[in-house]
């Protein structure tokens, strides 16, 4: 993981720019219509094309003690966004403020936010508490060690103070790394897949620290990450992105729950899409909770989440029919099943409504009934009945 710390703090240098009376802006970071753009100019800088947009018009808001999570797939714009906001990339058009002020020109030392990415490493000559202590060398020697300490504290390194970095883990190196972004306190930390390089389990355990010490410090945060597992763990409001362009901003639970377009959803991994009637997306709604103004419930494509479909018998048998959902039963062909998790998931093949005939969906779906994990599943090439759960689907424009 590359990270790059702010400047260090110094008596008598300049202090970042602050808002000023009268700016009629709300505090915090306010990114407007930004558009970021590479390449287009040739020898002498004489514009030869339009280069590549990787950031086109993107407005949003990030509230003082706010983690927001940009999240996307790989080559959607968020890192360029992200950087764009630090300052290491020129804005095309738009604005990037904080507390009602522009900070076009402000290079980045001084704006006085934190960095931390993703491909870097720690100061190898330093010990854990020097590469904490990097950027507090403006402080008396006590604060700065006090400070230290504190965040070795945060982030679960206490005592850690003279270890060496090759003696640490891989995960007690992003923790590091996290507690020296963390020590100037900056106004805005700005993480770039902090995580990404680490195995699965290691990561989940570190979103939850992660999400704590942001927390704990009151740190103002942007996180981009193509994991939606980790935004959602990580993030206050989660920011969708795709082809440099912003599609939902929302609370995370609000986000899974009522994703505004079937991209979004495909994103968030809804498995397959229904075209529904009215009454039954009004129901799959109504189960899941939302209001009954929540989009897409008069109507749309029903989106089926990896957990929104249940095997519940052979073609031929009566359980679980169609009207205890009222929003689909169909048969299907066993492809294979594992168990995962605490559940058996079958892949099968459905001919679903509304799709090309001769085109089976293969979808996921969990086995039901008696029997757990030790009961037999079913074998490739038997014919099943799978049944919506409304519990794990949402309702979509079409």
């Amino acid at each position: 993981m590359v990270q790059i710390d702010p400047a260090p703090a110094r008596a008598g240098a300049p202090e970042p720019p602050r808002p000023g009376p009268g700016t009629g802006e709300a505090a915090g970071l306010a990114v407007r219509d930004v558009v970021v753009r590479y390449g287009g100019r040739g020898a002498g800088g004489a514009r030869t094309d339009p280069g590549t947009t990787a950031v086109a018009g993107v407005t949003l808001d990030v509230a003082p003690g706010e983690i927001l999570a940009l999240l996307g797939p790989s080559g959607c714009g968020k890192s360029s966004l992200l950087r764009a906001v630090a300052g290491l990339e020129p804005v095309a058009s738009g604005a990037v403020a904080w507390d009602g002020r522009d900070l076009a020109g402000v290079p980045v030392h001084r704006r006085g936010f934190g960095l931390m990415f993703q491909e870097g490493q720690l100061f190898p000559h330093r010990d854990v508490a020097g590469n904490v202590a990097y950027g507090l060398a403006g402080l008396p020697r006590a604060e700065r060690d006090a400070r230290v300490t504190e965040l070795l504290d945060v982030v679960g390194l206490a005592g850690y103070e003279r270890r060496a970095v090759a003696t640490l883990s891989g995960g007690e190196r992003q923790r590091v790394a996290l507690a020296r972004s963390l020590a100037p306190r900056p106004r805005l930390l700005l993480l770039d897949e902090p995580l990404s390089a680490l195995d699965r389990g290691l990561r989940e355990r570190l979103a939850l620290d992660l999400r704590e010490a942001l927390r704990a410090t009151g740190t103002t945060a942007v996180f981009v990450t193509h994991d939606h597992d980790e935004a959602f763990t990580v993030a206050d409001r989660v920011a969708v992105m795709d082809a440099g362009r912003l599609l939902q901003v929302a609370p995370p639970e609000d986000l899974w729950r009522a994703p505004a377009s079937r991209r979004v959803a495909e994103f968030l991994g809804y498995q397959a899409f229904v075209p529904t009637e009215p009454s039954a997306a009004g129901r799959a709604m109504d189960r899941r909770g939302p209001d009954d103004d929540a989009p897409g419930a008069s109507g749309g494509l029903l989106a089926i989440g990896p957990r929104g479909l249940r095997m519940v018998g052979s073609p031929g048998s009566d359980a679980e029919s169609g009207s205890s959902s009222g929003l689909g039963t169909w048969a299907a062909t066993v492809v294979g099943s594992v168990f995962r998790r605490g559940a058996v998931e079958v892949t099968v093949d459905v001919d679903l409504p509304g799709t090309d005939e001769g085109a089976p969906a293969r979808l996921v779906a969990l086995a039901s009934g008696a029997g757990g994990a030790d009961a037999p599943g079913p074998g490739p090439g038997e014919r099943v009945r799978v049944v919506v759960d409304p519990a794990g689907c949402a309702v979509v424009a079409t």
